[in-house]
């Protein structure tokens, strides 16, 4: 027997990097989420509030804006599930390209568009053939299979890029008790605590990260400029539609943007100093 829908909205957050490298991304999220590793390569932020309920945007709406801020602060892809009562599904958010999800009605009738999975598969790199039948099976009637176990058989292909989700965090469980079973397992507890800390920890991580050669030089200068201008733009269409996750997109465009351009300075800046000492 299918397993009956969950009737309270909730969501997971799976982002393709390490915990060191999602850590300073998701303090600008400004939401209080629980961060955890998922598997090799994989992190997990469990949302440990509901802004879903609270304002204007559904649960689906809301993920699809944090893991496009996500995407974009990480350089990683960003992976979102979410559930209500009445509809699950994913959202893919990779880079700037035009997200990528699909949706089922609660009892796991098929409301996507097949080639979506297609794309999906190709933007993870998964195996064009063997993981691409299987997520068509998914796009297909089967009255025995409801929206969770939709979602469960999408995580068993996901499993062979390294995506393993802790005991017990699953979806389609409230959003309490999601939070309950991770805090228990040790997840690390990440909120907002201002910009000069979360300015701090990027700088922490600048170097190290995905980003490590764009952090100094012409080509700083030029990501910068393009994150700027890609960000205010964005950051205040969130605004007008009451969009915390787009105004959180634009405004991590923004942050890494002047980030950028002030760090490349910082380092001239000193190089110039040593030269002169």
């Amino acid at each position: 027997m299918p397993v009956a829908p969950a009737v309270t909205p909730g969501a997971l957050l799976l982002c393709r990097a390490e915990p060191a490298v999602v850590r300073p991304v998701a303090h600008l999220l400004r939401e209080p989420m629980l961060l955890a590793p998922a598997g090799e390569g994989w992190s997990l932020l469990v949302p440990s509030a509901k802004p879903w309920l609270a304002g204007d945007d559904p649960v689906d709406q809301v993920l699809a804006g944090w893991a496009g801020a996500l995407t974009v602060g990480a350089g990683r892809p960003a992976l979102a599930l979410w559930w209500d009562g009445s509809r699950a599904g994913y959202t893919l958010a990779s880079g700037f390209r035009r997200t990528v999800g699909y949706v089922w009605l609660a009892d796991g009738t098929p409301v996507g568009e097949s080639e979506a999975m297609r794309t999906f598969a190709a933007r993870l790199g998964l195996d064009p053939v063997r993981d691409v039948e299987t997520l068509d099976g998914l796009t297909r009637p089967d009255p025995a299979a409801d929206a969770r176990a939709r979602l469960l058989g999408l995580l068993a292909v996901l499993a062979r890029t390294g995506v393993a989700l802790p005991v017990g965090l699953t979806p389609g469980e409230r959003t309490d008790r999601l939070r309950s079973v991770a805090e228990a397992q040790g997840a690390e507890t990440v909120e907002w605590s201002g910009w000069r800390d979360a300015v701090r920890a990027e700088l922490d991580a600048v170097e190290d990260g995905p980003a490590g050669p764009w952090v100094r030089g012409p080509k700083a200068r030029l990501l910068g400029g393009a994150q700027l201008a890609a960000g205010l733009p964005l950051a205040l269409w969130g605004l007008a539609r009451r969009s915390g996750g787009w105004t959180a997109a634009g405004t991590i465009l923004v942050a890494h943007g002047a980030l950028g351009l002030a760090y490349d300075r910082m380092r001239d800046a000193s190089h110039g100093w040593r030269v002169c000492g």
